[in-house]
């Protein structure tokens, strides 16, 4: 099948007349095969509505008990604060029914040989498309109520960084007819298959779980758990009563230990949130190689997500490695790839992430898998910095240790404050070791190298990404190098790509070492730039002839008297 036709896409129930008009029709209908695709308009699923009043249902249960407490705090009485209480209820929940009936009343959409249109709005009218050769990704998602009612969501994109004009977003459709839609849309791409490369790479194990405490979210997660006590006990008016209760129970402890004990119990709750979070966004995970090079990624336990990325927008893969994880030999895989949608916050991490922190052996083996190379890349030996470029972080350790504390010291002595100089001594003393030491770790995972295809570059210490970008997909080189940099006779080079952060760079190589990494790994792209090195012909002297003497003639002969 060519890229710019399609076969006709055949829903799951009978077509409308036209975006605008012509009766109502049943999605459990059966459709005409035969229905010519242009001419074929669809609506939302009518359950739409039902999932949209049990989020109001929702919002509105979640509001009235504060409300409630509100409006019976003062002399009102309590049955007539409940009757507005419910009043403002109802009127939320059949407010926003009949708005979203009106917004599935107006909402057609169709799937032509050539354009996926969208048309929407009551009052402000829209009409977008999209030209189906352009389509790259059709994703599929539902949360708990949507999967209950047997609906998904689809997200159709082309690839491109502008998520709001390159995204079509249908909300919902019936689970049957997204995924008719997503091989449909993306029927163009299948071609022979590949029975070596195809199939499943990566599927979860319960072991993987233990990465979940040891990584950024367990803290975050703790924080958020004593800030939402407080919050909560603020709304409703006893945040001094719970405050003071926390007193009473540590009345016998002394400060330094009642909060260490706050400090356990808040990373308790952090870690038993970071083992549901895990199990809600991993549980079922499948990476899999679909016939015709598409990966896709279906992973959830409330809310399932299925992500498709076509092969042909991959430039290679991040290996991530937090440094909580780094420490229990463990790393996670991105995907380095065009047209991830970088201004969708909630969905960019969603779509570059092909497999959650695993044992390192797993990570390497997944990426060669996903790049189809017989040795994975990101494993291959890198080329060390010189010595400079260490120097340079830990005088940024010494200025981040000892910074602080002489601002510190020097406001003591100013203020004849001893209290500031006792913090001043403490924060030198705990923060520069430490530090140091991210100084020197940092320096010992910078690397850069070439393995087959791919160039490979390694860099940070609390979060250590080793990249294997495509030398075909390297666009141009930036070269920078501060005057501190010249000093040490470092630089910094960024491959520039159309994928994923869009440059990668090599933090302090060595001059000359920065500059034929990048001719060789990508060779004619930085040679107009570098000034060869001219060689002085070597001068020959010339070489002194001795006059060789001419023969003697007979008349040249002396005579002899």
């Amino acid at each position: 099948m060519s890229e710019g036709t399609a076969a006709p896409f055949v829903p799951d129930g009978a077509p409308d007349q036209g975006p605008d008009q012509g009766p109502d029709q049943s999605p459990d209908q059966s459709p005409d095969p035969a229905a010519d695709p242009v001419r074929e308009w669809r609506r939302l699923h009518p359950r739409s509505l039902l999932a949209g009043a049990a989020v109001l249902c929702g919002v509105a249960g979640g509001a009235a008990l504060p409300a409630f407490l509100s409006l019976s705090s003062g002399s009102r009485p309590a049955w007539q604060a409940a009757a507005w209480v419910l009043a403002g209820a109802l009127l939320l929940i059949g407010g926003g029914t009949a708005a979203d009936w009106v917004r599935l009343r107006r909402t057609r959409y169709r799937v032509g040989p050539e354009l996926v249109e969208l048309h929407t709005g009551l009052l402000v009218v829209k009409r977008r498309s999209l030209a189906r050769e352009r389509i790259r990704s059709v994703d599929l998602t539902a949360n708990p109520l949507q999967r209950v009612l047997g609906l998904v969501k689809v997200g159709i994109g082309t690839g491109e960084h502008t998520a709001g004009e390159s995204t079509l977003e249908l909300e919902l459709v019936a689970r049957a007819e997204g995924e008719l839609l997503r091989h449909t849309l993306l029927a163009r791409l299948q071609g022979p298959e590949d029975p070596a490369h195809d199939g499943v790479l990566a599927s979860v194990d319960p072991r993987w779980i233990r990465y979940a405490p040891v990584s950024f979210v367990t803290p975050l997660l703790a924080t958020a758990a004593a800030g939402a006590v407080m919050q909560v006990s603020d709304w409703f008016g006893a945040q001094g009563e719970v405050i003071h209760w926390i007193g009473d129970r540590f009345e016998d402890v002394s400060l330094p230990w009642m909060i260490a004990d706050l400090v356990l119990l808040a990373g308790v709750a952090g870690l038993f949130g970071a083992l549901g979070l895990w199990v809600e966004m991993w549980f079922r995970y499948r990476l899999e190689r679909e016939p015709g090079g598409t990966l896709r990624v279906r992973r959830g336990l409330f809310t399932a997500r299925s992500i498709s990325l076509e092969e042909r927008r991959l430039r290679g893969v991040e290996l991530v490695e937090p440094l909580g994880v780094r420490l229990f030999r463990g790393a996670r895989v991105d995907a380095v790839a065009t047209g991830l949608a970088q201004n969708d916050d909630d969905k960019h991490a969603d779509l570059k992430n092909l497999l959650p922190p695993v044992p390192r052996a797993v990570a390497d083996r997944v990426a060669a898998q996903v790049l189809r190379e017989p040795v994975p890349p990101t494993g291959a030996p890198l080329a060390r910095h010189p010595r400079a470029a260490l120097r340079r972080r830990l005088g940024w350790a010494l200025w981040t240790g000892l910074g602080p504390a002489a601002v510190l010291a020097v406001l003591g002595t100013w203020l004849s404050s001893p209290v500031l100089g006792y913090a001043a001594a403490v924060l030198a003393v705990l923060l520069t070791p430490l530090a140091l030491l991210l100084a020197v770790d940092a320096y010992r995972n910078l690397g850069h190298g070439v393995s087959g295809a791919y160039l490979v570059t390694r860099s940070g210490t609390v979060r250590r990404s080793t990249v294997a970008l495509q030398r075909a997909g390297v666009i141009g080189w930036t070269v920078k190098q501060s005057w501190f940099q010249r000093r040490a006779g470092v630089l910094t080079l960024s491959a520039t790509t159309a994928a994923g952060e869009g440059a990668y760079a090599v933090y302090d190589a060595g001059e000359s070492q920065g500059l034929t990494f990048a001719a060789d790994a990508v060779p004619d792209l930085l040679a107009p730039f570098i000034e060869p090195v001219r060689e002085e012909p070597v001068r020959e002297e010339p070489v002194r002839k001795e006059p060789v003497p001419a023969p003697e003639t007979p008349e040249a002969r002396p005579t002899e008297r």
